[in-house]
């Protein structure tokens, strides 16, 4: 499978070398819609992980897996801040009732700021409010970000989240996994990879190339872990429009 996973990315930057860098496509998206009693995946984070949704939709619709997104731009986040932990919690259990997933995917917010017990509380209860619902949970950890004055006082925080939900995970009995994004973003900021624009100049969100590096990495992960689909060929998503969206404004 690590061949597999690897040999998928090499693809995807190629094809992306080609196609997306730049954000100028808007070919029409060539995904299908998946069969009703497919696997169904919530995804859930910031800002972050909502840009990442574009390319996930078309690239879970192409590979047979329903997925619905409630992440946020400026919440999204599960610790920290009250105002915007509180909508996140209503839009998941609302989700969690109407969509009835199979898999949770939470990516670990920039803004899940607090205590470590607060943070890992709020892990925990992620995890019972997802489990709950007979749903199984994927933590997925943030891309590293290039501090600056609105994160300075918050980055011994957001460094220790991905111990955290490690933790969490490993003492879940089976019911969830924490997956670590620093395989597809390395373990620090990088603007360029293999000489192509990889995440946004602002030093926190992607650029279409490392979305969709990204994306062909989470399903090749779901797929080994949770039956039910096969990840489409990058060629099938990759060049579905989505890199034009707002969410790449900047790359």
């Amino acid at each position: 499978m690590v061949n597999n996973r690897m040999k998928l990315l090499t693809v995807v930057c190629a094809l992306l070398s080609a196609l997306v860098v730049g954000a100028c496509s808007r070919a029409e998206s060539a995904a299908s819609v998946p069969a009703a009693d497919a696997p169904k995946l919530l995804w859930m984070g910031d800002s972050v992980a909502d840009g990442l949704a574009g390319p996930l939709a078309d690239a879970a619709a192409t590979s047979g897996l329903q997925m619905q997104s409630i992440a946020s731009t400026g919440g999204g986040n599960v610790s920290g801040i009250a105002e915007l932990t509180t909508s996140t919690w209503e839009q998941l259990t609302a989700r969690l009732a109407s969509f009835s997933p199979d898999v949770v995917a939470y990516q670990v917010s920039t803004y899940d700021w607090g205590t470590e017990d607060e943070q890992r509380a709020a892990y925990e209860r992620l995890l019972k409010t997802v489990t709950d619902a007979g749903a199984t949970l994927v933590f997925v950890t943030m891309p590293p970000i290039r501090v600056d004055d609105f994160y300075a006082d918050h980055m011994e925080e957001l460094e220790r989240t991905s111990r955290l939900v490690a933790e969490v995970a490993a003492g879940s009995g089976g019911k969830a996994v924490a997956w670590d994004s620093a395989e597809v973003w390395g373990a620090s900021y990088q603007l360029d990879r293999d000489g192509k624009r990889d995440r946004s100049p602002d030093g926190v969100h992607t650029c279409p190339q490392g979305a969709a590096r990204f994306t062909a990495w989470l399903l090749d992960h779901l797929a080994a872990h949770y039956a039910g689909f096969t990840p489409a060929a990058p060629a099938s998503w990759a060049n579905a429009g989505w890199a034009a969206g707002p969410a790449f404004q900047g790359c």
